[in-house]
Parts: structure tokens; sequence; C-alpha cells
């Protein structure tokens, strides 16, 4: 039973305990009240003196009897002093005696007077244990107390058969697990087990998930604890805490304590207000000293993460502390097509899903991020009732991870449509006729996020490293668009479409004059300082105009590669521009066979036809022809 559950249950058992008592007051109160009259001790004398009582019960001051008529109760008290028995005489009643009961016990007199009391020891007991909490690290009176709470892997275990994509962390810790498992093997040979490991990575790259992996195969207590527990406003309750962590991780060694987002507690000391005496830096001193002091904690390793390493103290980075420092990256693309395969083993899949395209369409995606993304597909599968998860719904998904949800409900009028399928078609020739861009992988003119429209290529593998002919490619693929939006509506009509694209072909322009020495009259000198005011005062005007010649001739070059490009395959042009239009998204392939051969295949899914129907019937196969549309002023 949870602490909830137990509140609810305290606070009903007095509601009830105060019901009782009131009750049982009401029915002492009221016991004889509705069958007994109550008059005044005086006709009451005058009754006996007429004959009218046929018999009374004296108890104390209190006495009640029955009338001789009718034999109806009723009930009177005797004043202070009054002999009852004498002024009866010799009238015809019967007396009754009866004892008071002050010298008996009433056990539930007792518990009445009693009540108020046992309720407060109660309560104050009720609160000292909430103060306290659960294992003694949770309420006020627990204060100095580790939160470090003990991993159960008997439901959810994570083994390294669920970490991909980051294969060198992982041998990194598959030999910390094997030290735990089997310590003589190494200290036969003197050596001894790493006192921590420094999970160094972006967020969402599987830190955590790889240190439950150790957890799950190392198969030794496994203490999970935040950097955040350890600071309190109060000084010295941090150190405290550590203390008590170290100490409970003694009596469970060897074992290993993960502390999730270590910068919180181990960034630089001597940075806080005070001269550096606060209580962070206690706690980390306390951490320093347990780690590796003159009293050491033997068979306790610290796996620690963080996303921060810069801002972490030198004395908790060096040997003897955090003996490695492991750094987890974002997963290539072999590392992304195997972490899509551990995160779709839980989802059917339709076999037209191939997780090599995914994989090669996410560059610098995290695990995390994969993980969304398999999730996402999966959710739209659901929501279109179907009972697979297919290549649709994970492109659909990517999309939307990388760029924002579809925004179909935005209006466009059909002027701003048509200049945007031109706009697209322009970067996608553009990319079909540059040997060095990456293959095209699918245009559309869907709204998603600030774009109105978009041109995905799809690399053949991460790169690392780029060539000037690939540069020079990917700025006439930039200026595409705009040479799209010049030849077909006029250099009056162009709009601020292309704005996303100037920017990103000015910035790989200026990096490849200032950062990348590619211009020969700059020459390989290194001018890209991310202070601006420190860059002005180095470079001189002469030097400042220079460069911007340059970064405007590569810009130029790449404009007039693309508007050659574009002229010379005008008709190719208007064919995807209107593909665009009727389909709002194209494949790769189906623009490549487009420009190859005049004619896309598309297959209705109502469509029951034997094959038979020409390529180019539009109505049944889908079919789109060069020169079926002819734009104004083409």
């Amino acid at each position: 039973m949870n602490g909830t559950n137990k509140n609810i249950l305290f606070w009903i058992a007095i509601i009830l305990t105060f019901a009782f008592l009131f009750n049982a007051f009401n029915a002492t109160q009221q016991r004889g009240g509705e069958e007994s009259r109550v008059f005044a001790y005086s006709d009451f004398m005058n009754a006996v003196e007429e004959g009218s009582i046929s018999d009374i019960t004296i108890k104390g001051q209190e006495i009640t009897g029955h009338y001789t008529e009718g034999g109806a109760a009723f009930k009177t008290r005797v004043p202070e002093g009054e002999n009852v028995v004498d002024r009866i005489g010799g009238n015809d009643v019967r007396i009754v005696a009866e004892s008071t009961g002050d010298g008996e016990i009433s056990l539930l007199g007792i518990f009445v007077s009693w009540f108020p009391m046992i309720l407060l020891i109660g309560v104050w007991i009720f609160f000292m244990r909430q103060m306290q909490g659960k294992g003694g690290g949770g309420g006020a009176m627990g204060f100095g107390k580790s939160r470090a709470r003990l991993l159960n892997e008997d439901k959810n275990k994570v083994t390294f058969n669920d970490v991909a994509g980051i294969d060198e962390a992982k041998a990194e810790l598959e030999e910390i697990v094997e030290f735990l498992k089997d310590p003589q093997k190494f200290q036969r040979l003197g050596g001894r087990i790493p006192k921590g490991a420094l999970l160094i990575g972006a967020p969402g790259t599987g830190k955590t998930l790889i240190a439950r992996a150790v957890a799950g195969e190392a198969d030794v207590p496994f203490f999970t604890i935040s950097g955040s527990d350890f600071v309190e406003m109060f000084v010295g309750v941090g150190a405290s805490r550590v203390r008590d962590m170290f100490e409970q991780g003694k009596k469970s060694a060897p074992c290993i304590i993960f502390i999730d987002e270590i910068d919180a507690v181990g960034r630089h000391r001597g940075a806080g207000y005070g001269g550096g005496n606060d209580e962070r830096e206690q706690t980390l001193n306390q951490l320093l000293v347990e780690m590796d002091g003159f009293e050491a904690s033997e068979g306790v390793i610290i796996i620690a993460a963080t996303n921060r390493p810069d801002v972490l103290d030198p004395a908790l980075l060096r040997p003897g502390r955090f003996d490695r420092q492991i750094t987890i990256p974002n997963p290539d693309v072999n590392g992304r097509e195997a972490i899509l395969n551990v995160h779709m083993k839980k989802v059917p899949l339709a076999k037209n899903v191939d997780p090599k395209i995914i994989a090669r369409g996410t560059p610098g995606f995290s695990g995390a991020e994969l993980a969304n993304l398999v999730n996402e597909a999966a959710l739209l599968a659901a929501r279109r009732d179907k009972r697979v998860v297919g290549m649709e719904e994970l492109e659909e998904a990517k999309d939307k991870v990388m760029m924002g949800a579809e925004r179909r409900s935005m209006a466009m009028n059909e002027e701003e449509k048509k200049l945007t399928a031109y706009h697209e078609a322009g970067h996608a020739l553009v990319t079909i006729n540059e040997p060095e861009s990456d293959p095209i992988h699918k245009a559309t003119i869907i709204p998603r996020g600030q774009a109105l429209g978009m041109v995905m290529r799809l690399p053949e593998g991460d790169r690392y490293s780029y060539s000037l002919a690939k540069m020079r490619a990917n700025l006439s693929v930039g200026m595409g668009g705009r040479v799209a939006e010049e030849l077909i509506f006029g250099a009056e009509h162009v709009t601020n479409g292309a704005s996303g694209d100037i920017q990103q072909v000015s910035n790989m322009a200026r990096s490849m004059v200032m950062q990348w020495g590619l211009s020969e009259r700059v020459g390989m000198i290194d001018y890209g300082d991310d202070d601006s005011d420190h860059r002005q005062k180095r470079i001189s005007t002469e030097t400042a105009t220079m460069i911007e010649e340059e970064v405007r001739r590569f810009i130029d070059e790449g404009y007039q590669k693309a508007k050659k490009i574009l002229t010379e395959n005008m008709d190719h042009l208007h064919t995807i521009a209107q593909a665009l239009l009727e389909y709002e998204m194209l494949t790769g392939d189906e623009i490549k066979d487009l420009v190859a051969n005049g004619v896309i295949i598309r297959e209705d899914p109502q469509d029951n036809n034997d094959g038979d129907t020409p390529k180019s019937s539009v109505p049944k196969a889908g079919g789109v022809s060069i020169g079926d549309f002819e734009p104004e002023g083409s």
C-alpha cells in the first residue's frame, strides 16, 4: 500500500471515530428522553399527595417513576437537602433506591476521558513518520540521508543487447562488468578496478540507457541518484548525503552508483558567492574525498553522466576518480540503422520498410529522436486504422520530427502554390544535374513548420569532410529555387521565399573563404572568430572588402551554374512543377523517371486494371507527361 492510500485511510479512521463518539454521547443524553415526561419537583409532590403516583426510583438527585393511571413514565430532580422519603410519608407509593455508580469504573468513560490525549499522540506519530519518510531520506528528519534508490531490474531489465549505435562505449563498460563478475582475472596481473566512469554526450544519446544496461549485465546492486538530489539550501546536508550514499555502497560492495547530471554538483570550485564556501562546494569536496581519499571506498564504482563536461571541476576528472571518460556521440548511419532495428522490434512492420533508408535520411539524430520517430510512425498508423507500420508512416514521422507537422489547413492561393512548386522543382532539377550533389530523396510543397515546401537529399553515408566540388554543387542547389522563380515569373515577381536558401549559401560561402581557406585571393588564413569585435580589430578594411567580394563570387558562381542547368532543362522544370501541383509530394525515383522517361507510374489502390493502360493515361495510372502543362509567361 502506497503512502497516499495510507494517508486516506488514516483520515477516514479519525472521521469514523469522531462520528462514533458523537453518536455515543448523543445516545447517552437521549436515553429515556423520548419515553419519560420531565416536570417540576413541586408538581411531582402534588401528584404524590393526590395519589396519582404508583412507584418511583431514586438515583442520587434524579427520580423516575410511573403514574397510577395508564402507567406513563415521568422524570424529575430533587433539590439539594430535600428528604424525599420523609415528604412522601404514608402515601401509597412504592419506593426503589439505586446506586449512582460513582465508584464503578466504566471502560467507555475511560476511553472518552483519554481520547483527546490518544488522538494527539496518534497525530504526532503520524506526522513524525511523514517527516522522516521512507528509507530515512525523504523528510525533515532525514536531511542527511542519501536519496539514492536501489534499482530493481526484475522488471524491464535492460542489457547491452538493448543498446545499439555506441559500440565503443559498450566496449569500455563491458570491461567494468567483466571486472565485477571476475575480479581475480585482472587482480592477479596487478590491475585494479576503475573508480569511476564519466559518460559524456549530448542529450538523448543514451547515457542513462547504457548505465541501466550495465546494471542489467553486472548483476550487482545498482544505486541511482540525480546530482540535484545532493543540493539543498542547508549547509552540510549535501556532504552528509554523499557520506551516507557511500556507506550504503560499502555495505553492498561490489556495487555501482549512477549519478545522473553530475554537473549539478560537480561544477568548478571558487565560482560561487562567499569565496567558494557554499553548500555545493562542500558537497563536491566530500564527493572527491569519498572517491579517492585516505579512506577510499573499495568495490564501489561510480558511473556519472553529463552533457556539460566543460563546467566540471578538474579534481573530479583526474585519474583515480573518474578513470575513464567515455564519449557517447550521436550515432553514424550504421548506428542509426541498428538503433532503428532495436525500436522497430516493438512494432509490427510492413514488408516495404527499409531501416537503412530512414537511417540515411536522419543525419545527426540521437537515439532518443530515433525512438520518437518510430513511436510517431506507430501513432500515425494507428490513426489510419492500419495493422502494420509502413514506410509511408516512417517517412512522415521523420519529416514531422525534423520540420514539424503538416499544415494542410494553411490557405495558399493558386499563384503562391504554383510559385512554391516551381521553386522546389528548381532545387530538384539542379540536384539531379549536379554530379557532386547528394541523391534526391523527395520533393514536396506541403507546408511544414516555417517552410512552404522542401527538397530532401539523401546522402549515401555520413560525411565528415566536404570537397570543394561538393561545396560548389551545394551552392548551385541552394540557388536553384530562386533561379526558377526568376526564369518562370520574371525578376519583378520573385518573392522572399528564398530567404532561407540565401542564408544557407551565404554561411557556406563565408566559411569557405574565412575558415576553410578555399579562396585563392584571401589565402589559407582563419578569419572565422566568433567575436565580431575582435575580428574587426584584426581584419583591415581592404581585407574585409576582399572577403566579401570572394563570398559574393562563390555565390554568383552557384547562381550562374543553376541558371545554366534550368535554362537547358526548361521542359523538365515544367514537368516536375506540374507533378508537384498534382501530387504535392514526389519521391526521388519518381522525379528521375519524369526526367528520364517523361512519365511516372502511381498505382491506384482502387484500380483493378491489368496494367495494359498506357503510362501516359492520367485518369487511370496517374501518369504525367512532358509538355502537359505550360504556365503563363513561359
